[in-house]
């Protein structure tokens, strides 16, 4: 039996993450699934960023390099994202782009394999993985893509002791489909070569554990709330902390900044992936996120996460007749997602559109993605029966067909 809004309510007055939507500064009358493209403002950080400008720059000055750690704020912040990825202390440098880090570990990869000359990437990554991929082949020169993924082979048909690099996101960004972390890399690894996952869509939605992996990547803007351009993170494994090289090799990466060398010499540990000054005001605002998430348990968060989706996709099996075009992108089973729902229409834009003008917000990917985000900090279950009921309407009534519906944004 799928739920009612009642039950729905009860379950939300027993939920065990409930306590946390408070700490989150959300619209009234906006259902939002968007969790997965930026997370909603935290309430404490605004002040969080205030004390910073204010006090921090304000009256403190060029001081708060020490007195308020800025200096280290690379390394203490990465420090605090290393639970959520499964990773140790000292392992995880938190700052630059997803894309910029990419390019930093592909390119600091490649030399530990000499003799291989294969990059192994997925058509079905986002974007900016294939493009940096792209970019450092060119930049290192006399290396192949090899692609799976977009209809194409599976990673086992392409594995072979040419490759050196693998680089794969853990979740599907346009259908939520979560890949097996721990069977992957020990695949990858027995071939002989190296993986890097990017974890942009699931750190934060579900327990991640790098394990074997040799690096990871992430961003923090997502179910991190960090904020929009809110610092990157990396991952490198201990065992490769000291072999590997940074290509960006800038000041804040070197040995000794302060003893002025005129020649690079990179400092020790992952601390050698720092490059350019850190942006103080962006990390006190994933600093003041962070704060929540060292009191949340992230099975907690899997369990809830994996409740809102499935309950999403049972109403919408009830509610949307079959014959309307609506057609399920992720995966049934809730073990091979991760905390978003992916649908497919062929006018998924406009209903993106209509949607969000009766207060639910998902978002669309081409071809003809429309993409529903579960935070579970946030979001309510009578949420979710909210938005699918909308959703049925927005169908049922061809409320999409408004024309205004049609003009594209310039961000969708």
């Amino acid at each position: 039996m799928v739920l009612s809004r009642a039950e729905c309510q009860d379950l939300d007055a027993k939920d065990p993450l409930g306590e946390f939507r408070d700490e989150f500064s959300l619209p009234p009358g906006v259902v939002y699934l968007l969790g997965n493209s930026l997370g909603a403002l935290p309430r404490r950080t605004p002040e969080r960023v205030a004390h910073t400008v204010e006090t921090e720059w304000g009256v403190h000055l060029g001081a708060s390099w020490n007195t308020a750690g800025w200096w280290d704020m690379p390394q203490t912040t990465g420090d605090r994202i290393a639970p959520l990825i499964g990773a140790r202390t000292g392992d995880v440098l938190a700052g630059d782009s997803t894309s910029v880090n990419i390019f930093k570990l592909v390119t600091a990869a490649l030399p530990l394999r000499p003799g291989r000359r294969v990059i192994v990437s997925d058509l079905d990554n986002f974007p900016t993985d294939r493009y940096v991929v792209e970019g450092a082949a060119r930049a290192l020169g006399a290396y192949e893509i090899r692609d799976i993924g977009g209809g194409g082979g599976a990673l086992e048909d392409v594995l072979g002791d040419d490759v050196a690099l693998v680089l794969l996101s853990h979740v599907d960004y346009r259908t939520g489909a979560a890949r097996d972390m721990a069977a992957v890399t020990e695949r990858v690894r027995a071939a002989g070569a190296l993986m890097i996952w990017d974890l942009c869509h699931s750190a934060g939605a579900l327990p991640v554990r790098v394990g074997e992996a040799d690096f990871a990547v992430g961003c923090t803007y997502k179910y991190l709330n960090g904020g929009p351009g809110a610092p990157a993170y990396l991952y490198v494994a201990p065992r490769h902390q000291d072999a590997v090289q940074n290509v960006v090799s800038g000041w804040h990466g070197h040995a000794a900044p302060f003893d002025f060398e005129p020649h690079y010499r990179p400092a020790a540990g992952v601390r050698r992936f720092a490059t350019g000054s850190p942006p103080i005001l962006s990390y006190a605002a994933l600093n003041a996120s962070l704060d929540i998430w060292e009191r949340v348990d992230l099975d907690e968060v899997r369990a809830k996460s994996l409740a809102l989706t499935s309950l999403f996709v049972e109403l919408l099996d009830d509610l949307v007749d079959p014959g309307l075009g609506l057609a399920l992108a992720t995966p049934r089973d809730p073990e091979r997602r991760g905390s978003q729902v992916s649908y497919r229409h062929p006018q998924g834009y406009p209903v993106v559109r209509a949607l969000a003008d009766r207060g639910v917000m998902g978002d669309y990917r081409e071809p003809d993605f429309v993409r529903f985000g579960f935070a579970p900090l946030y979001l309510r279950y009578v949420d979710v029966y909210d938005a699918a009921a909308t959703l049925a309407e927005v169908l049922g009534e061809e409320l999409w067909r408004d024309e205004r519906y049609a003009r594209r944004l310039t961000v969708t």
